[in-house]
């Protein structure tokens, strides 16, 4: 009779240095690097990457396909004084990258108790994203980018190096901010930011071609921003004369509905 032989399939590589609570919830094919720390409450999905030295620790929930890179520090207490050690979370989406030394802090009691990180999303070395902060998908947060709390990023947005965000503003779908940027108001859907202070340059059209949106659409906003910012009108004015004039689409609508709900101002 042939003897086979049993082979025994390693989900998942975890280096002898790494320390991790055996109460944590590791996914399979994730690989744990030299000195990396994972917290009681921390749970990791399949095919993720954390690298030395990495913490992740609190009520942090992690979905497949991220990756972590060295020093990393995620699900940390909130920076909020505030904060008095209540349970809070913090949920990260598919296919995120992390750089050298990001920190991604918690939600607090004031904030609904979470921060939410989507996916597909690049955060490049040193950028930090407070507490109670909504990130949407494929964003880029270039080097030393701070985002203070309860601030909320839609999707597909660029936030360049060295810059800024006050707590509590709205950045807008598809919208670009240059380098060295202080956001202080609402930035629009669509739109080139860049400067201390902060100003409105025009319409991201690199953006808006490389994610697809079509010509006539594009036509609009062009329009819209002419609307809103060549006109002198108030934002009221402007949001009824978009409604009369403007073709409906997802865009047009969606940037309407931002304008409505800017509760800071916006950038003019």
């Amino acid at each position: 009779m042939k003897l086979v032989e049993s082979k025994v399939v390693n989900l998942r590589e975890i280096h002898e240095t790494a320390i991790v609570h055996p109460n944590a919830k590791i996914g399979r094919n994730v690989i744990v690097g030299p000195y990396a720390i994972i917290g009681e409450n921390v749970e990791i999905g399949d095919n993720c990457v954390i690298g030395p030295q990495v913490v992740i620790d609190g009520w942090t929930i992690i979905g497949s396909g991220n990756r972590f890179y060295h020093g990393a520090t995620i699900g940390g207490e909130p920076q909020d004084l505030k904060f008095k050690g209540e349970k809070s979370f913090l949920f990260i989406g598919d296919n995120n990258v992390f750089r050298e030394n990001v920190t991604i802090n918690r939600g607090t009691e004031g904030g609904g108790g979470e921060t939410r990180i989507g996916s597909n999303n690049l955060f490049m070395a040193y950028s930090h994203v407070a507490h109670d902060c909504q990130v949407g998908n494929h964003i880029v947060l270039g080097n030393c980018t701070a985002l203070a709390g309860h601030i909320i990023i839609e999707d597909r947005v660029q936030v360049s190096g060295l810059s800024g965000v006050h707590q509590f503003c709205k950045i807008g779908k598809m919208a670009f901010v240059g380098a060295h940027t202080k956001i202080a108001k609402d930035v629009p859907p669509f739109v080139l930011v860049d400067g201390n202070p902060a100003k409105v340059f025009g319409i991201n059209v690199v953006g808006l071609r490389r994610n697809g949106t079509e010509p006539e659409v594009r036509d609009e906003i062009k329009r819209a921003y002419r609307i809103l910012y060549r006109s002198n009108l108030t934002i009221e004015q402007a949001i009824e004369r978009m409604d009369q004039e403007l073709q409906s689409s997802p865009e047009i609508d969606h940037l309407i509905r931002f304008l409505r709900n800017a509760e800071r101002g916006i950038l003019r």
